[in-house]
């Protein structure tokens, strides 16, 4: 059994759906296979405009989300050059699940609001998918992930209950898939107990298909890139980056920990419980190899280098100047932890506390509001993460030109350093 999963930008166009149809059937043989698919080219983007627009305009917010509507209907009518009835039915349903989450007029959780609404992206993009494997003579069936992954009720951020998740796939999923179709599921969302629908985090959709895999004891797991495979840097920042062909689970989880973006962070730990690899491969060059992770082996590894913006330092001090003891670090990570606040680095000191956090302004408003008075708080936004692994001194100055260094952490064979963009100088005229 194997889990394919494809991202936006396979996606994003009537040719991309011709194109990862093309590659399941070129990797079609007797072997169960599920996809796992994300929203449309930047969909999810879109949809979170509309929910912001729902703030202050429902009229607004409904021209954005039609907007989105009619930008999938000319994709279905590029590919199947009409719209089918019955898939015209299930696109219809699922934008007017939306419309009623924009209409309604009671109070609701901002994060509520976001998943019912951005969840559209990816139900209507496997719909499209399972409706065009099915014209092109392939054995599709699209399930609802909903179904499947059941999740607490932090919304934007829920947690899988996994005993319950493992019996929904194993119930529902594993015996249509070893009879031979092809099942299509939505990466990125899951459920409540009571049906509300939940996502996993920005770019969940791997962690989908690494919960499925784990749960169907696959064989493999492939994740369908726009790059030849995990990179040694984001080429659209730095010049000279090379792919890398193997990984250990183990440096697979420090990269994505750091925020390599090539796959989620928290999809290496389900597949590594199971031993299942995981292959990196190009949708524009399916026949490449791509890079495979997996073995707890630890390589020899040339420098890795991840970038991560939107990021904020926050800066704790006590307001009598007492020191910063066992008890003040819990309350702190109590109130990080019940806002989902992603800490990305931290240092303390006597009478401080800082920590690098990704930056969300709206969390971090409301954690600001509920700090103990004993704080003083300090906000540096607009802030770039830089993590080096397996670093060499020499290749330092040349990625922090142009920066100011805020804050920076040694360890082994890791650097980090939280960086903001220097302003020159200029001197004041006589």
């Amino acid at each position: 059994m194997r889990i394919f999963k494809f991202g936006g930008a396979s996606v994003k166009d009537a040719a991309g759906f011709r194109n990862v149809t093309s590659i399941i059937q070129r990797f079609l043989d007797d072997k169960p296979l599920a996809i796992v698919v994300s929203a449309t080219g930047k969909t999810t983007n879109k949809l979170e405009e509309v929910v912001a627009a729902k703030n202050h305009s429902v009229t607004e917010a409904l021209a954005l989300l039609d907007a989105i509507r009619q930008h999938h209907l000319t994709i279905v009518k590029e590919l199947f050059g009409q719209l089918p009835a019955e898939l015209d039915l299930h696109l219809q349903e699922h934008f007017v699940e939306a419309e009623w989450i924009i209409e309604e007029q009671r109070e609701m959780q901002v994060d509520y609001i976001y998943d019912q609404v951005v969840s559209v992206g990816e139900l209507v993009s496997s719909r499209i998918l399972a409706a065009w494997l099915v014209h092109e003579h392939l054995d599709a069936t699209w399930v609802d992930a909903r179904d499947l992954i059941i999740t607490d009720e932090s919304y934007r951020q829920a947690r899988i209950n996994w005993d319950e998740t493992n019996r929904r796939i194993g119930n529902r999923l594993s015996a249509s898939l070893r009879a031979g179709n092809i099942a299509v599921v939505q990466g990125f969302i899951g459920s409540t107990p009571e049906n509300n629908t939940t996502t996993l985090g920005r770019e969940g959709s791997d962690y989908t298909a690494a919960i499925l895999a784990n749960a169907l004891d696959a064989g493999g797991m492939y994740i369908w890139k726009d790059v030849p495979g995990v990179m040694t840097a984001d080429p659209d920042f730095f010049e000279n980056v090379t792919k890398l062909d193997r990984l250990s689970y183990r440096e697979a989880i420090e990269m994505t920990y750091y925020g390599c973006k090539v796959i989620h962070p928290k999809t290496i730990q389900p597949i590594k419980l199971k031993g299942i690899p995981l292959y990196v491969k190009s949708f524009l060059k399916p026949e490449d190899e791509g890079t495979v992770i997996a073995g707890d082996i630890d390589l020899e590894y040339p420098p890795i280098v991840v970038l991560e913006g939107k990021q904020a330092l926050l800066h704790f001090s006590s307001a009598d100047l007492s020191f910063i003891a066992e008890y003040h670090l819990a309350y702190l990570f109590g109130l990080l932890d019940k806002y989902r606040i992603k800490v990305n680095m931290m240092r303390n000191s006597a009478i401080s506390f800082t920590v690098c956090v990704t930056n969300e302004p709206i969390r971090i408003q409301h954690f600001s509001t509920e700090l103990n008075p004993m704080f003083k708080l300090v906000i540096d936004p607009e802030l770039e993460l830089l993590t080096v692994r397996h670093f060499q001194e020499s290749m330092l100055p040349g990625l922090i030109e142009g920066k100011i260094v805020l804050l920076e952490e040694r360890f082994k064979s890791t650097v980090q350093m939280v960086m903001k963009t220097s302003r020159p100088i200029v001197p004041r005229r006589s």
